[in-house]
């Protein structure tokens, strides 16, 4: 499957999975406690500073950048038609910023190495029943397909381009359905042989 990690190195690429995803977490209680507008204004600079530190490694992803400033302009768009722009600008930054460190992490970090970070936050859990190895591998393969999605989406859409000139929009939808079923279906195989059934 496609990946949205780069090899592009980055300074953010030297610091271990479980440092990055305490940082984020971090992060997203910080953007829900802070409340002034100017404040959130600054962590979303911020946020684009990241961003744009990383340079070429961003590439895969820019996409799904895009597709996330045009929800956060619909957001605010919507709250500003509502009568509550403030609560509008704020929503749209908090989706910003979050969106933008999800993405700074995803192209730095590989998969497996979140993986095994999440079994191991997973281990206490066993004493009541959870298999931290089947729950960590169920959520790496959902942030997997999650990545795997966008790619095979600007893949098609690219191709499409190509053929007629302008965008796929929703008549993307069936071909990447298809597809991505095709992509579980392997996927699913390939693991009920890997783990002997």
């Amino acid at each position: 499957m496609g990946s949205l990690y780069s090899e592009y190195r980055t300074w953010l690429h030297g610091f271990r999975a479980g440092f990055k995803l305490f940082g984020l977490v971090v992060a997203g209680i910080a953007l829900f406690i802070i409340q002034p507008l100017w404040a959130l204004a600054a962590v979303a600079a911020l946020c684009a500073g990241v961003l744009v530190s990383l340079g070429p490694a961003t590439q895969p992803a820019r996409r799904l950048l895009v597709a996330v400033l045009v929800a956060a302009l619909l957001v605010a768009g919507f709250h500003v038609w509502m009568g509550t722009w403030q609560l509008g600008v704020a929503s749209a930054l908090r989706l910003f910023c979050a969106s933008s460190l999800g993405v700074a992490l995803t192209v730095t970090t590989r998969t497996g190495d979140v993986v095994a970070v999440l079994e191991w936050l997973l281990q206490p859990l066993r004493p009541l029943g959870v298999d931290p190895e089947r729950l960590s591998l169920q959520l790496g393969l959902m942030l997997r397909f999650t990545e795997h999605f966008f790619i095979q989406w600007g893949k098609l859409d690219d191709a499409y381009r190509l053929r007629t000139g302008r965008g796929g929009g929703w008549r993307l939808v069936a071909p990447l359905a298809v597809h991505m079923l095709q992509t579980a279906r392997r996927v699913a195989d390939a693991l009920f042989v890997r783990l002997g059934g």
